[in-house]
């Protein structure tokens, strides 16, 4: 049998383990990404590497999510970021120049190349043919350092597409069909490779909007093929040469092989608090509503916008709408400047924000209470709009301009109007003057530590014995900003012990003061929770603030990808429930102990855990390879890559 692209790509960068799913491999590494929410802390683990210079081909500093400067603290991790850029040969963007997937795809992305990024969106990459994976801020820093980075083999689905998209349907409308396919759940360890006659009809940006959502499904990644049309986008970016044909064998083998139309799809919605919870907009047409806002690293191509500033051409914002417009980069600003769609926009009544991650993250545009509000984004979790009461609405760029229109949701097949056709340009503006660097370090270079800046909390290497209690239990799905809160609160990532008072705010807002009186006393703390712990971001801090409080367990019925990860790069066990009615067994304050948990976890994957509160053993797997054991033992990735 032949193989998938997956396959070829992965087997040309792998340096540790072989092609056998759900066995671990070790990837080379082409090129890394970070952004200024994960990456103030991966600069600084990389420092304490002691490594000299980065040994990637490229690696880049993005600028993008917290760039309001309310007080002094994103301010001066911003200067950390550019001075410790320059010293050690990273190129960095500077705020203003976009969203960092964006970006990446547009001056950067690689056909067959491998990139690694620390946000869970990442495999945007994917839309040009690139194996591009969302992992924590310290596996990019290990990488950045010439390590591998390891993950579990894949299995490979063939997403089979037939047809082409009928006017007023799009791409994100695909995605969401896959995620109504595939859900939000289920899917860790696989890789979606599109494939078939339909990826000709879709743009480089359509099929990254595809990829990009692939995140919320749990997948590794998401890739297409580098075909004519990948060729096409690179040469309007200047950067023909780096095109390469890329696509599986014809008899290539796949584990799962699912078939979508796209004639087939019609204008969709994921309706609050899960981007897989679909439903068509038929179904909820006639909803009033408060707030559009379009943009993110989903939907702010230079397609998406100019899309949007036709619908809205001659037309005004409806009066009950509050109407926000970020452009995902200072390419797209320029073009739409210059061809006319950005007047377009703000005579329609839009306001128009930064090119960054803004209203996306929660640290702006917060809707009003019990708001409907649709975004052109990827998550819709309660509260991450910084409205824990507000209602939105994950939709298409084309049902959001319909919209603004209206004052409620419309089916835009429904506008009588006619269907902008936006052709993608021949030539896109090319201006690199936001990037500084030369991927060369300067050792010379000074590096900038503002006051909120501190060193990566160190951790011990794993006891013989855990003695603690069930500090919190949780249930199904909870994302990472559930464990973290994003928004406002991000300006302290770089400083753990204060961003540590606000592990699980917004679940129970006792959880970071009972955890440190145990911590005190000399007693460990434990999560327990339900399914699919660890959704949504890859924010490592959601493992590393919870590690700082004496956490030193998570007990659940399943892990995310990533967070699973996160967990054990920080000395935190990763334990999944042996019975499906072993979580209903323990209780929040109960007392726990682990006894011999060293030699439990270097035998073997079952681990046995005694309630002492309820006075019943409870059997638990722990699901490691050997190179996981021993960071494990070590106390985390830290420790034991520097020892």
């Amino acid at each position: 049998m032949g193989k998938s692209l997956t396959r070829k790509i992965l087997e040309s960068h792998m340096v540790d383990g072989r092609w056998e799913p759900e066995s671990e491999i070790g990837i080379k590494i082409d090129h890394t990404l970070t952004q200024d929410a994960t990456g103030t802390m991966t600069y600084l683990q990389f420092e304490a590497m002691g490594i000299e210079s980065i040994k990637t081909g490229l690696s880049v500093s993005y600028v993008d999510h917290n760039t309001i400067q309310v007080g002094f603290e994103n301010a001066d991790d911003h200067k950390y970021l550019q001075t410790v850029a320059a010293r050690y040969g990273i190129i960095y963007s500077r705020p203003g120049n976009g969203i960092c997937h964006q970006v990446h795809l547009e001056r950067f992305g690689r056909p067959g190349k491998t990139l690694l990024g620390s946000d869970s969106h990442t495999p945007t990459g994917g839309g040009i043919g690139m194996i591009a994976i969302g992992a924590g801020g310290l596996d990019v820093a290990v990488a950045m350092g010439g390590g591998p980075f390891y993950t579990i083999c894949p299995k490979v689905y063939n997403i089979y597409l037939t047809g082409k998209l009928n006017d007023w349907v799009s791409a994100k409308d695909v995605v969401l069909k896959m995620l109504e396919i595939f859900t939000v759940k289920g899917n860790v360890g696989v890789v979606l490779e599109y494939t078939g006659p339909g990826t000709a009809a879709l743009s480089v940006p359509e099929r990254a909007t595809i990829t990009n959502m692939g995140a919320e499904m749990g997948v590794t990644c998401s890739i297409f093929p580098s075909d004519d049309e990948t060729r096409r986008f690179l040469k309007a970016q200047g950067r023909e040469d780096q095109w390469l044909k890329l696509r599986p064998d014809e008899d290539a083998e796949y584990d799962k092989v699912v078939h979508v139309e796209l004639d087939k799809i019609e204008p969709l919605a994921a309706a609050p608090h899960s981007p897989g919870n679909i439903k068509t907009i038929q179904e909820v047409k006639g909803l009033k509503v408060d707030q559009v806002e379009i943009g993110s690293c989903t939907n702010s191509s230079y397609k998406d916008m100019v899309t949007v500033a036709r619908i809205l051409k001659g037309r005004t914002v409806h009066p009950n709408v509050s109407f926000g417009v970020a452009p995902g980069s200072r390419q797209v600003i320029q073009m739409m400047a210059r061809s006319g769609a950005l007047a377009d926009l703000i005579d329609a009544g839009a306001r128009i924000m930064e090119s960054a991650c803004g209203f996306c993250i929660g640290n702006s545009q917060s809707p009003p209470g019990k708001a409907v509000s649709l975004r052109t984004s990827n998550r819709n979790f309660e509260g991450r709009s910084g409205t824990r009461d507000a209602q939105v609405y994950l939709v298409s760029p084309e049902v959001a301009a319909a919209a603004v229109i209206t004052g409620e949701v419309t089916d835009p097949r429904e506008l009588g109007i006619p269907c902008p056709a936006v052709e993608p340009p021949s030539e896109f503006l090319v201006d690199d003057s936001m990037f500084l660097g030369n991927g060369r370090p300067d050792i010379s270079a000074q590096i900038f530590r503002g006051p909120n800046i501190g060193d990566p909390p160190k951790n011990t290497p794993l006891p013989e014995q855990i003695t603690g209690e069930i500090t919190i239990k949780v249930g199904d799905k909870i994302t990472t900003d559930h464990i973290m809160p994003a928004g406002a609160r991000l300006k302290y990532r770089s400083n753990i012990p204060k961003y540590a008072e606000f592990v699980f705010e917004n679940v129970d807002s006792t959880f970071s003061s009972r955890c440190m009186k145990n911590k005190e006393k000399g007693k460990y703390n434990i999560i327990v929770a339900g399914l699919s712990y660890g959704q949504g971001s890859s924010r490592e801090h959601a493992a590393l603030c919870p590690m700082y409080l004496g956490v030193k367990a998570v007990i659940a019925q399943s892990f995310e990808r990533i967070h699973a990860a996160n967990l054990i790069n920080f000395g935190i066990i990763p334990l999944a429930f042996a019975g499906e009615e072993d979580y209903k067994t323990i209780s929040q304050g109960d007392g726990i102990e682990i006894n011999n948990i060293r030699g439990q976890l270097k035998k073997g994957k079952e681990i046995v855990l005694k309630n002492k509160t309820a006075d019943v053993n409870i059997p638990l797997v722990c699901e490691l390879s050997e190179r996981q054991r021993g960071i494990l033992l070590a106390g985390g990735l830290l420790n034991y890559t520097v020892r």
